[in-house]
């Protein structure tokens, strides 16, 4: 990247330090950067149509008038399209909550760097910079109603699409995980943001479960009966677990695909899953009983009860993505997925690793002992028939 054709702002309110980045933005090959000494000063250089644009604004978190959190605030609340990092002389977990409030608040970091700013961390900050998407004029997807929905269930228009989930230390694929789609004959391949919420708003998110749960037993059957055993996950939400009937009928349908339930595993989300209702648990333990796997799905986004962990039945522990996005290069991401990791083999449970993008979080998570890895580093979500020669490509590197 030729960083002469970004604009840069440094939002320094000491003078020094302020030309001493500037110095270094230069020696990096800046050729446009601008440079004020406060929080107001830079909002009315952002929030101005100056020419040319700001791409990156370093700012200081101690700026006065409106400092750095103030001004996170409201640079997020404009939809503000330059990318920032943040320097700051508090310590490093500072400035990870820091970085953690910029990006619920929805503003697009580079990161944040830790006072005396220095050319290789700048540098290293800087090379994570990609240009904002165009804005378009494109239209809005389609929207569907309920009915709509219903009508595509009933017409098998829904499909699983599988991601592949590898362990780690052999490179052997060792499941799939089940992804839900529309195959509209009008408009495609539809994913989960066209009928998720109409389906949650009518209480029927059952209906999309159990396509899903049918037709990947049925694919599960199919794999195996071309020589691919291989064990599926699919995503059940608390409401479908919770009907009378489902023991009934989830022992029906792996009865009637010829499918051992132990090639079969439900992911819940941590929220559901961890709860003291006695109903829920028995229905919990019983599938574990009947021999299907049960993984704790999205695990650390919600309020974990270390002790009901350990007392509910599940294999495999899932990671959540934002614990393993960037965990290599921020250390305190890092310990926590560790923690994570380790906590899973304190249990002795299996660890899978969600949101792997790149070779970088590979390498990171067999170092830490993590069990398994999906994410788009290895593969996206594909259909059942695309699935074989993905294997047999995947199988020539391992």
């Amino acid at each position: 990247m030729d960083i002469a054709h970004l604009h840069f702002l440094v939002a320094e309110a000491d003078q020094a330090q302020r030309l001493a980045v500037v110095d270094m933005l230069g020696k990096l090959g800046a050729s446009q950067v601008s440079e004020v000494p406060d929080g107001h000063s830079t909002l009315r250089f952002l929030n101005e149509s100056f020419a040319p644009a700001v791409d990156i604004a370093i700012v200081d978190l101690g700026l006065p008038g409106m400092d750095g959190l103030e001004l996170i605030r409201t640079l997020a609340g404009m939809n503000c399209r330059t990318r920032v990092i943040v320097a700051g002389a508090q310590p490093s977990n500072l400035l990870f909550s820091v970085e953690t409030m910029a990006q619920a608040y929805g503003l697009d970091l580079l990161g944040t760097i830790a006072k005396p700013v220095t050319v290789s961390r700048l540098q290293a900050l800087i090379e994570n910079y990609v240009p904002p998407p165009q804005r378009s004029e494109r239209p809005r997807g389609p929207t569907f109603s309920f009915s709509d929905i219903g009508i595509g269930l009933q017409a098998r228009q829904f499909e699983p699409y599988f991601q592949p989930k590898i362990e780690l230390a052999t490179g052997q694929v060792k499941g799939l995980e089940t992804f839900a789609r529309w195959v509209h004959p009008e408009h495609g391949v539809l994913g989960p943001h066209a009928f998720i919420d109409a389906l949650e708003q009518h209480n029927r998110i059952d209906f999309l479960d159990w396509t899903m749960i049918e037709k990947s037993v049925e694919r599960c059957r199919e794999f195996q009966d071309k020589g691919t055993p291989i064990p599926i996950s699919i995503n059940l939400a608390p409401e479908t677990l919770a009907h009378a009937g489902f023991i009934q009928q989830i022992t029906a349908c792996v009865q009637r695909h010829r499918v051992m339930p132990d090639y079969i595993t439900f992911e819940m989300p941590e929220s559901s899953v961890l709860t003291t209702d006695p109903t829920f648990l028995e229905r919990l333990v019983r599938l574990r009983m009947m021999g299907f796997g049960l993984a704790i799905d999205d695990y650390g986004t919600g309020r974990s009860n270390l002790q009901l962990l350990a007392r509910v039945p599940f294999s495999e522990l899932k990671i959540d993505r934002s614990f393993v996005d960037g965990a290599s290069k921020k250390r305190a991401l890092g310990t926590v997925l560790s923690s994570c990791l380790g906590l899973a083999r304190s249990l002795d449970r299996m660890s899978v690793a969600v949101g792997v993008e790149t070779k970088q979080d590979w390498d990171f998570l067999q170092g830490l002992g993590c069990t398994y890895a999906q994410g788009y580093h290895i593969a996206k979500p594909m259909e059942a028939e695309a699935f074989p020669g993905w294997l047999e490509d995947w199988r020539h590197f391992f």
